[in-house]
């Protein structure tokens, strides 16, 4: 197995692939580097004497400055190596890009839910959401009288063995052992269910609406809308308090602005104008029963691969993110691009330093300006609470080798392939335009997923060198690892290991390739994701200018 990698020729550090031990010597490319240091796999150590204010390169970019001079064979730290991201300007060039050979696909399909407006859903829910978060008790309320009802809720595995210690413990008996973990699909209760084409019933929560600022009200009546609008949905009740920011009729503009012939069933329900609460609960269940009638009439049937929307996500990451995961999920990319699909790449804060070539990517002038225009609002917003991008990365982050937010970025890019940019949507718009679509939303891992979501990620590919078991309430999440430990350590959270690239198992194409055909598995319903099987269902809408 090769034990170090130079990503570019124009790098001046290499990346351990294996643990190196300080005082050894490795060779690559007929250099031999006698180590300075003891260098963990994932981290970087210099391929030449750094004076104090060097620039490090690596994906061919700037990915930092040294604060003290590094040495040939020394190992980078955050103590001896700073943030520092390239500048960027307007685009200059046209750029001409050679889409993958995707004949073998060209003809295939996925068995979808087709929606009157033409869209094409993975999944048939039905959404219960509160405008306001007074109504968080009554959403809950509506829950607890649905799910077991209807057979959509969760095996009780936790309730179960606490029940078992208690037993235990009031007999005056051992406290039984650790029970053995649970394996099968996580949908026990499918042959119970009374609506058998809706795949759940899907209840929000979030701490918004009222309270915050009126640019927070009216975003959060945005990303409902684009729940609502999301082809995985079917119809949806509405919780409305009355008084708050977040006002019925904004989610109605909402909604219109997406689709001026909205025709799914929709409930809402007022407090203030209902009476008591027992009166609009009532209401609430009759309505939603309705509407869950209708919603069983779907079938899935056979679509293009074209009508898919997949939401490209990375988060705790690691040193091997941009070498695995994040160019396999870009290639798989690529594919969905040059076959008419949408992919949607995020998380503005960690494009840093990456950004001159996303504008050259650009479609049009027009595209590569709203870019540049929205990353900049970013940083304004992140500087005004006195936050930068810089601070994005996690302890978790540098331990595993991602040691500025340039570093970071220059990895996480990597998730949105070679193709063309061909529009840029600002957080919660709605995408139309097929190919790959930058949106601006944080690097949060949820206030991301939510937000891509929102926007139509009808799947998402989310990339993870350390784990992290985000879902999302309506669409599969298909969780990637970037190095077969972590696959091994978490397998109840990961999909698919893309270790195989860094031991050179496999190559970036075939594995991109592997992520397309899982993708097209989960979106036609023929298997469920880890996270879906975990009832992993996170929704945390992003207040604009606080996260990174």
């Amino acid at each position: 197995m090769q034990r170090v990698l130079k990503l570019d020729p124009r790098d001046n550090v290499l990346i351990a692939l294996a643990d190196l031990k300080k005082g050894e010597t490795v060779e690559h490319a007929g250099e031999r580097y006698a180590l300075l240091s003891n260098i963990s796999a994932k981290h970087k150590f210099a391929t030449q004497d750094l004076p104090q204010g060097a620039p490090v390169t690596m994906y061919g970019v700037l990915v930092g400055k040294t604060s003290q001079p590094v040495w040939r064979g020394e190992v980078l730290t955050t103590a001896n190596l700073h943030h520092e991201a390239a500048a960027y300007h307007e685009k200059t060039s046209d750029f001409d890009w050679r889409p993958p050979d995707v004949s073998r696909w060209a003809q295939r399909k996925f068995m979808g839910y087709a929606r009157s407006d033409g869209q094409v859903g993975t999944r048939n829910y039905w959404l219960v959401v509160p405008l306001v978060f007074c109504e968080n008790r009554n959403i809950l309320n509506l829950k607890q009288a649905f799910e077991e009802e209807l057979g959509f809720a969760q095996p009780q595995l936790y309730r179960k063995q606490v029940a078992e210690l208690v037993k235990a413990h009031r007999e005056g008996k051992q406290l039984p052992s650790t029970p053995t973990e649970p394996h099968g699909n996580g949908n026990s209760a499918q042959n119970t269910r009374v609506f058998p084409n809706v795949d759940g019933i899907k209840f929000l929560l979030h701490e918004g609406g009222c309270g915050g600022t009126r640019e927070d009200s009216n975003n959060l009546c945005g990303l409902i809308a684009g729940y609502l609008h999301n082809p995985n949905v079917a119809g949806a009740t509405v919780l409305s308090l009355g008084c708050q920011h977040a006002q019925i009729d904004i989610l109605r503009k909402q909604i219109k602005r997406r689709n001026p012939k909205f025709d799914k069933p929709l409930v809402i329900l007022e407090q203030q104008k209902s009476g008591s609460e027992f009166s609009m609960l009532s209401s609430a269940i009759e309505q939603t029963f309705d509407g869950l009638v209708q919603a069983d009439k779907a079938r899935r049937t056979p679509a293009k691969l074209s009508h898919l929307c997949v939401g490209l996500k990375c988060g705790g990451s690691d040193g091997f993110s941009g070498l695995s995961a994040n160019p396999a999920i870009g290639y798989t990319s690529d594919l969905l691009v040059a076959l008419g699909a949408r992919t949607i790449l995020s998380e503005f804060p960690e494009l840093c330093g990456v950004e001159q070539d996303l504008i050259d990517r650009a479609e049009s002038r027009d595209v590569a300006d709203r870019f540049i225009h929205l990353m900049r609002e970013y940083e304004k917003r992140a500087d005004a609470v006195k936050a930068s991008f810089a601070l994005n990365p996690s302890p978790g982050n540098i331990r595993d080798g991602l040691l500025t937010d340039a570093m970071k970025s220059a990895g996480a890019a990597k998730k949105g392939g070679t193709s063309r940019v061909t529009a840029v949507i600002d957080y919660p718009e709605y995408s139309t335009q097929s190919g790959l679509n930058l949106q601006c939303t944080p690097g949060n891992d949820v206030e991301c997923v939510t937000a891509q979501v929102g926007a139509g990620a009808s799947v998402v590919l989310f990339t993870t060198g350390l784990g992290t078991p985000t879902g999302n309430p309506i669409t599969p999440v298909i969780k990637l690892a970037t190095n077969s430990a972590l696959s091994q350590r978490m397998p109840d959270i990961i999909d698919i290991d893309t270790g195989p690239i860094i031991s050179a198992d496999a190559s970036i194409e075939q594995m991109g390739e592997s992520v397309l055909e899982l993708a097209i598995k989960v979106a036609s319903g023929e298997m469920k994701t880890k996270a879906e099987m975990k009832a992993q269902e996170d929704f945390i809408p992003w207040k604009r200018g606080v996260s990174l």
